[in-house]
């Protein structure tokens, strides 16, 4: 499969009367984005904010953050299964609004949204610090369930996105990078001394509130399978989970996904990037067993010298990700996994909740525990009374200075297990 992806810059966001992108801005017609929204009933309101990098801005509780993207062709479209028919995606043209993002936010749904601020040491710790945020406050109809609440804020911020990519379809990119890998034999023919690493993406899918969707289907009902890199760029996989904030891949994580980037950049050069497995992180072990041995048994086909793993989520999670490891090591070939770590606020604890001495290659994401301090900001969009219950937040964290106490785990994408996340170490 070939892929061009066309990439628009976007410095600044405004609204404005006609929507369209002009000399590196994105208009936003306000009136034709609520309507979009509220035609789902079960929204009883939408108010539409902006959040710019370096602003004294704060937004919470943040649901998801999409990145507008469009297919440029007659017969598909972006988020295939979900907003259109079903029709593999992944080769073509894709324009993307590079620098702009959709974030949905608003009453909590499932206590693990999180919080991106635009600045101050928050802003260190979210990738959305950098991006301009058209953010979209809902306010459910009233006695709605919650997860009817996330399905109406999931499709919302997907046919915003949409909507707005579209406006991408006539603009002609700054730049254009191409995407393509060969089928296993002819890649084994161009680059017969290269090594050929394989890459396993697990998806968060353990249950309702922790889902994620390929094609429209619910992951967790599936088995392993192969799925051309390519794919994740034209929004095959979305997320719809309210799983801890810094570690949850949010729609825009699986649309860039850096560890496909960074493969792509070396397929051909140090390596042969031969393909990807996406698995699932179900509850109960016969599935975990299932899976596992599954995306051991896909890898082995591929027929590769090593494989990356990256994870979604801790905790129960944990144990698939030391299943995959550990039966794919079996076979003979070397792993590397990312993760993160919850080893306590002081970092003294065991980092896993599940550990195996087949993982012996590991890049961590960061302590989710580490506690900061947020300094208060001028601006919040959404609300803040939330952010004592969120997932990292706790009781009186909100000092008499407006200042926020909270671990990591509070923050969008703070050790996010694909690497897309601003920490490092030294």
């Amino acid at each position: 499969m070939k892929l061009e992806v066309g990439y628009v810059d976007i410095k600044d966001i405004q609204f404005g009367a006609q929507a369209e992108v002009r000399g590196g801005v994105l208009y936003v017609n306000e009136d034709a984005v609520k309507e979009i929204v509220l035609a789902d009933g079960r929204i009883a309101e939408v108010e539409l904010d902006i959040a710019r990098p370096g602003e004294s801005v704060r937004i919470a509780p943040v649901k998801d953050v999409i990145e507008p993207r469009t297919k440029i062709c007659n017969d598909c479209n972006i988020f295939p299964g979900v907003l259109g028919k079903v029709k593999t995606v992944g080769a073509g043209r894709t324009h993307v609004l590079k620098g702009a993002a959709v974030v949905t936010c608003g009453q909590i749904v499932g206590f693990q949204e999180g919080i991106i601020d635009m600045t101050g040491l928050g802003a260190k710790y979210t990738p959305f610090s950098a991006t301009n945020n058209l953010v979209l406050v809902f306010t459910p109809k009233e006695g709605l369930e919650p997860h009817d609440y996330e399905q109406a804020l999931r499709m919302a911020g997907l046919k915003v996105a949409a909507y707005l990519g579209d406006l991408a379809k006539e603009v002609t990119p700054d730049r254009v990078e191409t995407y393509e890998t060969l089928p296993p034999l002819k890649s084994k023919e161009k680059y017969p001394d290269l090594p050929r690493v394989a890459y396993v993406k697990m998806l968060q899918t353990q249950g309702l509130l922790h889902d994620t969707y390929v094609y429209g289907v619910d992951m967790k009902q599936s088995l392993s399978t192969m799925l051309h890199p390519t794919e994740v760029m034209d929004g095959a996989i979305i997320s719809g989970n309210c799983v801890s904030a810094c570690d949850k891949n949010t729609t825009y994580h699986h649309l860039n996904n850096p560890v496909i980037h960074d493969l792509f950049e070396e397929h051909g050069k140090s390596l042969v990037f031969a393909g990807m497995v996406i698995t699932n992180e179900n509850v109960y072990l016969m599935d975990k067993e299932r899976s596992s041995d599954w995306a051991a048994k896909l890898v082995q086909m591929m027929d590769v010298d090593g494989v990356i793993i990256t994870q979604e989520g801790f905790g129960n999670p944990d144990t698939d990700l030391m299943m995959n490891c550990k039966k794919i090591e079996a076979l003979g070939i070397p792993t590397v996994i990312i993760t993160d770590e919850y080893a306590g606020r002081d970092g003294t604890s065991q980092s896993l909740a599940d550990v195996d001495v087949a993982a012996n290659a590991v890049v961590t994401g960061g302590n989710a525990n580490e506690v900061v301090t947020l300094p208060k900001l001028d601006r919040v969009i959404g609300s803040l009374k939330e952010v004592d219950v969120i997932a990292g937040g706790f009781e009186n964290n909100t000092l008499e200075d407006g200042s926020i106490v909270v671990e990591l785990q509070a923050i969008i994408g703070a050790t996010n297990e694909m690497g897309f996340n601003k920490m490092s170490a030294r």
